[in-house]
């Protein structure tokens, strides 16, 4: 297997839903209008993620350059890098694949202490890791993958230093924070669109995104059944497009144009998180990712500024809260 360490610099940010109005024109620009001019950079990594709590854009620094600073624009203080993982004769791995590759990558990266965000789109997963954290993560997965760092567009081996000094063994530290999980009522869809067309499209998009906005409502504190919730992923990374929205949302866009698997496979949602997660924590994807693998269930993975969320195959969601119930209740057997 080969993991990719690609061009992108990315940044992690949360759009206040108050403050939406001041960011609505350079998202347009950088949805829409991505390169503005023969000489202008160009944003190849934007992914905008709405959630009940706020708006969470993951951007290269071509597009973080356009956003103006505001009391409604919280950064996070690192700088990402962009992995993922291909097989030596073919294409990335496939987005439902996140499970595939929790062990060879999301697993001993929490074991080193390494804190990972997740995005799967309709083509592949991303692995973002902290730009600091490079040498470990190089270190760590060196054995399992032949590493590549992409430099002008073409992939350049990464020789690993055979010397181990200055890197921690994998070791057992306290036991993970355990951290409630709930399951939206929505039926997701995960869908594609030709870049071709997203001009046709273009209306509706800015109003699903910027203007048709319901309160989210509370589930009730001692329920993993919670009503539905506003959610509205959309990714437009080096040309591909991915959307993931609700079922409903979808009836409001031409039905001709977006594009899915030959099953239109429906997904619902494990939310993860009581209280916003932050990102020096490791393990919290391994602990959803890492159960769902051994159980040889698929899944998409999208990480936001302050929960995580978890898609998996509709007709199997209650297998999935078993499965992580059983998860839970094991790790604070270990902690007690």
């Amino acid at each position: 297997m080969e993991l990719h360490i690609l061009e992108h610099r990315v940044r992690v940010l949360s759009i206040a839903r108050p403050g939406l109005w001041l960011y609505t024109h350079p998202l347009i620009k950088l949805l829409f209008l991505p390169r503005r001019s023969r000489c202008a950079p160009r944003c190849k990594f934007f992914s905008l993620t709405e959630t009940p709590e706020d708006y969470t854009l993951m951007v290269d620094e071509e597009g973080f350059a356009e956003l103006p600073p505001s009391e409604f624009l919280q950064v996070a203080e690192a700088t990402w890098l962009v992995m993922s993982v291909s097989s030596h004769s073919g294409p990335a791995v496939q987005a439902a694949g996140v499970t595939k590759i929790a062990r060879s990558v999301i697993t001993p990266l929490a074991e080193h202490h390494v804190s990972v965000l997740m995005l799967s789109t309709y083509q592949t997963d991303f692995i973002l890791v902290r730009e600091q954290d490079l040498s470990v993560v190089i270190h760590t997965l060196a054995q399992e993958f032949d590493i590549y760092r992409e430099v002008g567009g073409e992939p350049v081996p990464v020789i690993r230093e055979d010397s181990s000094n200055g890197f921690p063994r994998a070791q057992h530290g306290p036991s993970p924070t355990v951290h409630p999980i709930q399951s939206p009522q929505n039926r997701f869809c995960v869908l594609t669109l030709d870049p071709e067309t997203l001009p046709s499209i273009a209306t509706i998009l800015i109003d699903v995104l910027f203007y048709s906005h319901s309160a989210p409502r509370e589930a009730a504190s001692d329920s993993l059944e919670s009503s539905s919730i506003p959610f509205f992923a959309f990714s437009l990374i080096e040309g591909y497009i991915s959307i993931v929205m609700d079922a409903e949302t979808q009836k409001k866009f031409p039905s001709d144009l977006l594009l899915t698997s030959s099953s239109g496979e429906l997904w619902r949602m494990v939310r993860i998180g009581g209280h916003p997660l932050g990102f020096d924590e490791c393990g919290i994807v391994a602990q959803i990712a890492g159960p769902l693998a051994a159980a040889d269930i698929s899944a998409y993975y999208i990480s936001t500024f302050n929960f995580d969320h978890a898609l998996v195959p509709e007709d199997g969601i209650s297998s999935v809260i078993e499965v992580l119930q059983r998860r839970q209740e094991g790790l604070v057997s270990e902690g007690s």
